[in-house]
């Protein structure tokens, strides 16, 4: 996809990342309406670019997207663990490295969840978690294998042991469900590391029930783009996560 790409920008100014992302954009038959392999070779491209004119400029990229904006920010542990002993000893272990949050899948095996056990089994893995420590942060990530009438069930029962947020409680297609999930619990939705450029959260913010956006730099756009989608997240007073 790179190479399919290079021959439209090859001889252009490198300096001219805008330019350079519109051309591939409007350019190549794919760019727009393209899915994953499209936009993981423009934004490969696309942080390349940056690199490039970082370095030229003897500057991080961060200046040259607007500077600092804070000094440090905080950052969770993964952890594994389809049982609640492992995602407890696991909890544990965050723990002892220093870590205050952390994140773990809602469902063991990476399984649908659509019966009532598997939904008790999800509720006991994080209040195993939430037993290690009460003042834990704790993310749920669902991978988007829970169908609307679960997922409204289980954001409920896991409202008792404050998560910081659940991920994909459905699958983001799904996008005029959020808002529904959003009114049956107290716990913040977010979604967005499988949607692609401004236009797919363009939607995604439009429906609503979404509070954190999770854009992710390689494949929905590059830094380029991202800039852009943490605007309207902005506008929406919505959270990003990268």
């Amino acid at each position: 996809m790179i190479i399919d790409m290079a021959h439209h920008i090859i001889g252009m100014d490198p300096m001219n990342t805008e330019l350079i992302w519109e051309t591939i954009l409007k350019g190549t038959f794919w760019g727009q309406g393209g899915g994953v392999v499209v936009f993981s070779g423009m934004s490969a491209l696309d942080i390349a670019l940056w690199d490039i004119k970082g370095k030229a400029l003897g500057v991080p990229v961060h200046e040259l997207l607007g500077g600092k904006v804070r000094d440090q920010i905080e950052v969770y542990r993964w952890i594994g663990g389809d049982h609640p002993r492992n995602t407890a000893e696991e909890a544990k272990i965050a723990i002892s490295q220093g870590y205050r949050a952390v994140k773990m899948n809602g469902t063991d095996e990476l399984r649908w969840i659509d019966t009532y056990d598997k939904l008790d089994a999800t509720v006991q893995r994080v209040a195993a978690v939430r037993e290690v420590d009460p003042n834990m942060r704790i993310a749920v990530d669902f991978h988007g294998r829970v169908h609307k009438p679960m997922a409204k069930v289980l954001a409920k029962k896991l409202e008792e042991f404050d998560p910081m947020f659940i991920e994909e409680p459905v699958l983001c297609e799904n996008m005029e469900v959020f808002k529904e999930i959003a009114a049956a619990c107290n716990v913040p939705i977010a979604t967005g590391e499988r949607l692609f450029t401004k236009y797919d959260f363009k939607r995604l913010l439009q429906a609503g029930g979404v509070d954190i956006i999770q854009p992710d730099l390689s494949h929905a756009g590059g830094l380029t783009e991202v800039k852009k989608i943490a605007s309207m997240a902005e506008a929406y007073d919505v959270a990003l996560a990268l």
